[in-house]
């Protein structure tokens, strides 16, 4: 079966390549005995699967009702699930549901509803254990405020870690939401927020394990008439 890759793994696998290529050709070339350059290409090699591993982007097709459906916008497992106050945008109580991704999963970030894009905001910070409850407020992070089809604000928030460092958000202000569609990407595992209203209906529990742009885990209320 054809990989595809994400595109913004492309020229770290490139470079990578380039740098164990020339690693691997001096040390067949220059050390003995040759139980070294075995061991240094077979290391090379599983270094190299398991980047293009993290890199892949799979195509994903939704195919259930999605009248006010919410969607888990990655790979991961369900680390967080309570009522909070979300200070820094909606300003009120809210539904906080959190998915972990370790370095083994997709880090595609889908949209989780259809609906409008209305704002987008990059917010600096440190870089904790992206599992840590204060990660949401206090790691560097990318917010996503989403209008969805029955009027309700929903907030998705991109979360780097300790290893994760590089928030890449494609959603813009005015952009059509799709749940088939990404939102982002986050490079080297870390997780993201989902705030919504306190009488959506929640599908999945803490240590349920999500599949992005696929699994459901809730559903908005029906517009008032």
């Amino acid at each position: 079966m054809k990989v595809k890759i994400h595109h913004e793994g492309t020229n770290i696998l490139i470079i990578l390549m380039l740098i164990l290529i020339v690693i691997n050709l001096s040390a067949w070339m220059f050390i003995r005995p040759i139980a070294i350059p075995v061991v240094f290409s077979s290391i090379s090699g599983v270094l190299y699967l398991f980047v293009v591993n993290f890199f892949r982007s799979p195509r994903r097709t939704f195919n259930g009702d999605r009248e006010n459906v919410v969607v888990s916008s990655v790979d991961g497992t369900v680390v967080a699930l309570e009522e909070v106050f979300e200070p820094e945008v909606l300003r009120r109580k809210v539904r906080m549901l959190s998915v972990f991704m370790s370095v083994l999963n997709v880090h595609a970030n889908w949209f989780p509803l259809d609906g409008e894009v209305l704002m987008v905001r990059h917010h600096k910070g440190r870089f904790l254990s992206a599992y840590l409850p204060k990660a949401s407020t206090d790691n560097e992070r990318s917010t996503v405020l989403i209008r969805a089809t029955n009027g309700q604000e929903v907030l998705v928030r991109q979360i780097a870690g300790a290893v994760a460092r590089r928030i890449v958000t494609y959603a813009e202000a005015g952009d059509r939401a799709n749940i088939e569609d990404h939102l982002g990407f986050i490079k080297f595992g870390s997780r993201v927020d989902i705030y919504l209203p306190l009488d959506t209906e929640i599908y999945v529990k803490i240590g349920d394990k999500t599949t992005g742009g696929v699994t459901v885990v809730g559903r908005l209320r029906k517009e008032r008439e």
